[in-house]
């Protein structure tokens, strides 16, 4: 079958089919004039792929348990049974440093939610012999208490 189909029939894009065969997860045959040809057992094969790569395995983590699905043996499915035990763990590690920085990340927003009410607060009416802390008079030293130049001056 040639690719379009193969591509087609697994559910994946052309160009995830040509990647597939760039990584040497997938073979083809080429007929004469170039065109790339694929076995029934190709569609099963990137099933697979796919499969793989849905559970966070890079490329070459699965082209590394490929002998597993290539060439069966006791040896060959230790071999892979241990890899995709260390990419679990590296996964597992992966999540607890998103949830530390999703932590740190929730500690900020209760801190911006804080000062956001300290705001709030500020902003309701004042009397009138109180400034507004918050005003950009009062932030540059120029609040209402302040609004007539200093004596001797040039607009005193």
């Amino acid at each position: 079958m040639r690719i379009g189909e193969l591509a087609s029939r697994a559910g994946v894009s052309v160009r995830s089919v040509r990647y597939y065969e760039e990584q040497g997860l997938l073979t083809s045959v080429r007929s004469p004039s170039g065109q790339r040809h694929y076995t029934e057992d190709q569609v099963e094969r990137v099933g697979f792929i796919q499969r793989m790569y849905t559970a966070g395995l890079s490329s070459r983590t699965i082209l590394e348990l490929m002998p597993c699905v290539d060439a069966p043996s006791m040896d060959n499915s230790d071999a892979a049974l241990e890899r995709m035990t260390q990419e679990r763990e590296r996964l597992s590690r992966h999540i607890e440093q998103l949830v530390e920085t999703r932590d740190s990340l929730d500690r900020l927003v209760a801190v911006a939610t804080a000062y956001r009410e300290l705001l709030h607060a500020r902003s309701e009416p004042v009397s009138p012999d109180r400034s507004n802390s918050c005003a950009p008079e009062a932030a540059r030293g120029r609040g209402p208490e302040s609004s007539q130049a200093p004596a001797g001056s040039a607009h005193a």
